[in-house]
């Protein structure tokens, strides 16, 4: 584990149910905090005095603001990854059309079911162990997404991690892309037919149809 990991990781995890009600309320405060004041006044006498808790407190289960702040971020992704792998793994089997739907619409409302929540955390993306955390959530969907599509009843490819891979990013930028500029919700709906659309020509285009089954040639009597 490297030093910058090291001083991200939690102090140790809660166990009594107490000890989980303080955890969570200080992840909430956190999330509060955050879209109220911005990164730069998001400190932890803020987030424990929005918690209803001692800063004391705060510090016997996070060593520094910087690891409550990735803690709260990793939740955030891995509940988005957790949506996109529960899709994935319902849509097994359907025919691609249907698959690319339910990938896409499965990120977008994990995504943008609190939109100034994934606003305030992609400045905490930006911040120490960020990038692997985001990295490993990539990998994550990237891996349910790829197994699905090996399980496509009417197409086959040839890379399915690749493609998964190159479907994935087509979503991150324009997400990205419009929960900065605040798009509205018309806007958001608008993105989400323009965004299954393109993953699903996408998918399309890389696919190679499955041979049909030919029949037994008929005997002559």
């Amino acid at each position: 584990m490297s030093a910058v990991a090291a001083t991200l990781k939690p102090r140790k995890s809660p166990i009594q149910a107490r000890s989980v009600v303080t955890v969570e309320a200080l992840r909430v405060a956190t999330i509060q905090v955050l879209i109220q004041e911005g990164l730069s006044r998001c400190t932890t006498t803020r987030i424990a005095e929005r918690a209803g808790a001692s800063v004391g407190s705060l510090y016997q289960y996070y060593p520094n603001r910087d690891a409550l702040l990735a803690a709260v971020l990793e939740q955030h992704l891995a509940d988005v990854a957790a949506a996109v792998e529960r899709a994935c793994q319902e849509h097994r089997g359907k025919p691609l059309s249907r698959m690319a739907s339910a990938f896409v619409l499965s990120y977008l409302d994990a995504k943008l079911r609190n939109p100034r929540e994934a606003m305030a955390l992609y400045a905490v993306a930006e911040e120490r162990g960020g990038a692997a955390l985001a990295a490993r959530m990539r990998a994550r969907i990237a891996t349910a997404v790829a197994a699905m599509l090996a399980s496509a009843p009417d197409a086959r490819f040839d890379d399915p991690a690749l493609v998964a891979t190159i479907a994935l990013g087509a979503l991150v930028g324009p997400v990205q892309a419009m929960l900065k500029e605040h798009a509205p919700a018309p806007v958001r709906a608008r993105l989400r037919k323009e965004l299954v659309t393109l993953v699903t020509a996408y998918l399309q285009a890389r696919q190679k149809t499955r041979p049909s089954i030919a029949s037994p040639p008929r005997q002559r009597s």
